[in-house]
């Protein structure tokens, strides 16, 4: 079925969908973003409440057949139809939102193979949405929210710029066609940036620590920073108050973050 194929299962539980569109918190003249607006299930109700606020929203969306049917069934001035890859687009749109100075949300039922590269590009992007509110698998839902001992790289990696909050879980039953997995709704807020903690940075020393998460954080980093001794790098690990035998998953995003200034600034 194509709709499966491309990771598309269409949420039908109108109170989950009303949820979604509180959470969003809309006021006057908001601009929001959907991603994969499918067949508009939340495009029309979300639609509704958006034009007695008289703001603007955009659909992306792959399917040309879907997109010209909520062009069809939504007649509104402030309504942006854009077909194409989100993941493609969104920086395209979010550097023009910096240009106007435009605040923006943006809220989806996201694809689950799509879902660490979205994240990722918002941990990327400036400036970042004001609430993103997705409806994502529930098992990376719960990954994207663990804490130590159970930390992660998805976890490390979203936590870094967003709190990531599970608003609800969903059932399977709640979709069509029903996917395998239970599914739930999540909010990611923005933290205040650190200006002394780069993204890159710290993206790369924690792809670096989850290498392979049964090693030690000593080893993942010596084979990562190879121009560095292991007496070095011990020293860089224990001025970040962590234990350079101690595993990544025992890591918080402050203590990773910490470790990345300390050890950029000292030029590995």
């Amino acid at each position: 079925m194509k709709y499966t194929r491309l990771g598309q299962h269409f949420l039908k539980n109108k109170a989950a969908i009303r949820l979604i569109i509180d959470t969003l918190n809309l006021r006057q003249g908001d601009t929001v973003i959907e991603v994969g607006p499918g067949h508009g299930e939340l495009t029309k109700p979300l639609f509704e409440d958006m034009r007695a606020l008289d703001g603007k929203l955009i659909c992306i969306e792959r399917d040309a057949v879907l997109l010209n049917q909520i062009a069809q069934d939504i007649r509104y001035p402030n309504l942006v139809l854009k077909q194409g890859d989100a993941l493609a687009l969104l920086p395209e749109l979010i550097t023009a939102f910096k240009q106007q100075k435009t605040p923006y949300k943006i809220v989806g039922n996201i694809p689950y193979y799509i879902t660490g590269h979205l994240l990722r590009i918002l941990g990327e992007v400036n400036p970042k949405p004001e609430i993103s509110v997705f409806t994502i698998q529930r098992e990376v839902a719960e990954r994207i929210t663990a804490i130590p001992p159970k930390m992660n790289l998805l976890a490390a990696t979203s936590q870094f710029w967003a709190k990531i909050t599970i608003i609800s879980f969903l059932s399977h039953r709640d979709f069509s066609p029903q996917p395998k997995v239970d599914s739930a709704i999540i909010s990611c807020t923005p933290r205040v940036r650190d200006p002394l903690a780069s993204y890159p940075h710290y993206f790369f020393l924690v792809r670096a620590a989850f290498k392979q998460p049964r090693k030690t954080l000593l080893n993942n980093l010596a084979a990562a920073f190879p121009q560095k001794t292991r007496e070095e790098l011990t020293t860089f690990i224990s001025s970040a108050d962590i234990d350079p035998l101690c595993r990544p998953q025992n890591l918080s995003v402050e203590h990773l973050k910490k470790l990345s200034k300390i050890v950029y600034n000292g030029n590995i």
